[in-house]
């Protein structure tokens, strides 16, 4: 009493080999792309910023703005506490309405 295999379970077993074989290549495939995407980008990232002659210089640039900056938020003493001013009162847009 031995078992054969019929040839639909042979198919079934070839198909079923097949579709593991095309899903491990285009696994290798995707891994492959994003590795070649990370050196790309990783040789990109390494390269030297490009300076233009008379441009203006990022680190002074970026110096004057967190000052600008410093000195608008010691002027802002609710920004400090996270709160943001509400809205405008009904009485104040209607007396601005009857102003225009």
């Amino acid at each position: 009493m031995t078992k054969t295999k019929t040839s639909t379970t042979t198919a079934q077993d070839s198909q079923t080999v097949q579709r593991v074989r095309v899903a491990m290549t285009g696994l290798a495939a995707v891994i492959l792309f994003i590795g070649l995407a990370s050196a790309v980008f990783n040789y990109a990232s390494r390269e030297p910023a490009l300076t233009a002659v008379g441009v203006a210089k990022p680190e002074i640039v970026a110096n004057i703005t967190e000052t600008a900056l410093s000195n608008a938020a010691a002027n802002e003493p609710l920004a400090d506490l996270g709160i943001a001013p509400g809205p405008a009162t009904t009485a104040a847009v209607g007396n601005s309405i009857d102003a225009k």
